[in-house]
C-alpha cells in the first residue's frame, strides 16, 4: 500500500497551481525546514521535512514528471522520486540507472538520465536544488560553496507604482539598491538582481537577490493579469431604457493611477451582463497597450416604491 504524501499537499499547493507557485512555495518552505536552520533537537523532523519538500519539488516543477504524476501518483515513479533502481512504471519496465549516495546527514538516490522510460527516471544532482535555493551546497560546509546566498525579501508597494511604474532605493547588505517596478507588475512577481544577495566567502560571487512584489488592488477592482473586473448598479429605468454612466477605470497619466470614462449601458440590458472597455485596464507587463476592464452591470430592484411609480408600474404590466 502506498502511504507516501501527496506531493502538492507537502508544498502546500494543489493541481491547479502555476509553475511559479510551486517555485515559491518550495523556496519558502525550504528555507524553513532547513536542517542547518534550527536546534539540535528538532533537526530530525526538518531533515525528513526537507528531503520531502526537495522530492516533490523534483516532480512538480518538471512539466513531464508533473503530469505522470497527475494520472498515475506514486506510482508513476515505482518506489517514489526517491527509488532509483528497479521501479516498475505504469506502461511496464524499470527505471535504470540508479544512483545513491550521502546528502549531509540523509542519503538520496535519483536515476540517470540515459536509463527507464523517458521523462520518468530522475536526472537531476540533489545539490543543485539545495544551490539553487540556497546559492551554496551541502550542509555544514561539507563542499566549497559557490557562491553567496541568495536574499529573498518582499516588498510592498503602491497601486500607482505599479499602474506607471517607478523606482525605489533599498539598503542590501550594507549598500543601495535601486529596485525598478516595471509598468503594470503584478502582485507576487519575483525581481531578480544577481549578484546582489550576500557575500561570497573565498572570492566567490555573491549571492542573488530576490525581491516578491506585493501589490494591493483597490478594493472596486478584481485583478485577473492585465485585465480588471469590476461591478456597477443602474436602475430598473435605466437598464430598460439605457443610460450613460461613469465607470472607473485605469489612467496612466492621472495622479493616483485612476480615472473615469463614460460608459453606455444599452436599452433592454439583462441582469449580469457583462460590457468590455478596451483598452482600460492595467499597462500589459513587458508589452505596449493596456489590458481591458470588464464591467458586470448588476440591477436594482427596489423594494419601496412611492403610489406614483407603483400606478406607472402597473400601467406599464397593463400595457
Amino acid at each position: 500500500m502506498d502511504n507516501k504524501r501527496d506531493y502538492y499537499d507537502i508544498l502546500g499547493l494543489n493541481k491547479t497551481s502555476s509553475a511559479d507557485e510551486i517555485k515559491s512555495a518550495y523556496r519558502k518552505m525550504a528555507r524553513e525546514h532547513h536542517p542547518d536552520m534550527v536546534n539540535e533537537k528538532e533537526k530530525p523532523g526538518a531533515e525528513k521535512r526537507f528531503k520531502e519538500l526537495n522530492e516533490a519539488y523534483q516532480v512538480l516543477s518538471d512539466p513531464d514528471k508533473r503530469r505522470m504524476y497527475d494520472q498515475f501518483g506514486h506510482a508513476s515513479f515505482g518506489g517514489g522520486a526517491g527509488g532509483g533502481s528497479g521501479g516498475q512504471n505504469p506502461f511496464g519496465g524499470g527505471f535504470g540507472g540508479g544512483n545513491t549516495g550521502q546528502w549531509g546527514p540523509f542519503s538520496y538516490s535519483y536515476s540517470s538520465s540515459d536509463g527507464g522510460a523517458s521523462g520518468a527516471g530522475f536526472d537531476f544532482d540533489p545539490f543543485d536544488i539545495f544551490e539553487s535555493a540556497f546559492g551554496f551546497r551541502g550542509f555544514g560546509g561539507a563542499r566549497k560553496p559557490k557562491k553567496g546566498k541568495n536574499l529573498y525579501y518582499e516588498m510592498a508597494i503602491d497601486f500607482v507604482d505599479a499602474v506607471k511604474g517607478s523606482e525605489k532605493e533599498v539598503n542590501v547588505e550594507g549598500g543601495k539598491l535601486t529596485i525598478k517596478i516595471p509598468a503594470g507588475a503584478r502582485d507576487g512577481i519575483e525581481l531578480r538582481y544577481p549578484e546582489k544577495g550576500a557575500k561570497g566567502p573565498d572570492g566567490v560571487p555573491n549571492g542573488d537577490l530576490y525581491i516578491s512584489l506585493r501589490v494591493k488592488t483597490p478594493k472596486q477592482f478584481e485583478r485577473y493579469g492585465d485585465d480588471l473586473a469590476t461591478r456597477v448598479e443602474v436602475s430598473f429605468a435605466q437598464a430598460a431604457l439605457g443610460d450613460v454612466i461613469d465607470v472607473e477605470v485605469i489612467d496612466i497619466n492621472s495622479l493616483d493611477g485612476l480615472g473615469k470614462v463614460k460608459m453606455k449601458v444599452p436599452a433592454g440590458t439583462q441582469p449580469a451582463s457583462y460590457i468590455k472597455l478596451k483598452g482600460k485596464g492595467m499597462p500589459r507587463l513587458q508589452r505596449s497597450g493596456q489590458g481591458d476592464v470588464i464591467v458586470k452591470v448588476d440591477i436594482k430592484i427596489p423594494t419601496r416604491l412611492n403610489r406614483t411609480q407603483k400606478d406607472l408600474l402597473e400601467k406599464y404590466q397593463k400595457a
